[in-house]
């Protein structure tokens, strides 16, 4: 029986500019800046992201002029369902070297309210999507074969490498089944699906601080990856049907 990662992308408070959610729930998903410029040929600028709901439109007017001829790092992404980090090095990552085949990378990302053509100071957690991981490259330390290297060439991971021969640092990859899904409306990580749904990771319900906001208990709660259901488990029964309950009502 699979298990449940719970991952934390994409823009955010730490960042300029958030990914919008519209009125109706469906949403863009902007990615992080990379943390340095890569050769054209295999890095992607902001000003050549589309928008997934009107795929002819670029995603300008959501990000700050001085990023567009930035590049970005598009991780996770959703046309061929790939996800890499550095699970060796990367404490909040660690977690993440014993997914299996069969387990779900649950992508949760801080959206911003776009209202009447502009941002509003409204923000939120929302599911955006998952990955049903079908295959697992450890510790990629060097040009991959033909064969992996077709099936990960969009990753952004593999993009750096590419462009930089000393970014095969040791990343790992995870490729998504057919069952992978971007979700047409994001999904509301609310604080009442918290308390039905995740626990601690000594086993106790999340706490919610009268001195901090649920946006910033959701944010610390969600930092680092780890496994948040283990269907296996009878004791978590209850709990991932409510989470694939919701996710099932709201993604769509």
């Amino acid at each position: 029986m699979s298990r449940v990662f719970l991952v934390n992308v994409g823009s955010n408070a730490s960042h300029s500019f958030c990914s919008p959610i519209f009125e109706d729930r469906t949403f863009e998903f902007i990615p992080i800046p990379e943390d340095r410029e890569l050769d054209p040929l295999y890095g992607v600028q902001y000003k050549h992201l589309k928008s997934f709901n009107f795929p002819e439109n670029d995603l300008m007017k959501f990000v700050p002029e001085k990023f567009w001829n930035r590049t970005m790092h598009s991780d996770p992404e959703f046309d061929t369902f790939t996800y890499g980090d550095n699970c060796d090095v990367n404490p909040r990552a660690s977690s993440l070297k014993t997914v299996e085949r069969g387990d779900f990378l649950l992508f949760l990302s801080r959206l911003q309210s776009w209202r009447n053509n502009a941002f509003q100071n409204e923000f939120g957690f929302y599911f955006i999507g998952y990955l049903h991981v079908d295959q697992i490259v450890k510790s990629v330390g060097s040009r991959l074969n033909s064969i992996t290297m077709e099936r990960f060439a969009i990753n952004a991971h593999v993009r750096r490498a590419m462009s930089e021969l000393n970014l095969w640092d040791n990343f790992w990859l995870f490729g998504g089944s057919s069952w992978s899904k971007r979700f047409n409306k994001a999904v509301p990580v609310t604080r009442e699906l918290c308390d039905q749904v995740f626990l601690t990771s000594t086993g106790l319900n999340w706490r919610w601080d009268k001195k901090r906001s649920d946006l910033q208990v959701i944010g610390s709660y969600t930092r680092t990856v780890r496994p948040v259901i283990d269907q296996s488990d009878h004791s978590h029964k209850s709990r991932s049907r409510i989470l694939w309950n919701w996710i099932n009502e709201n993604c769509d």
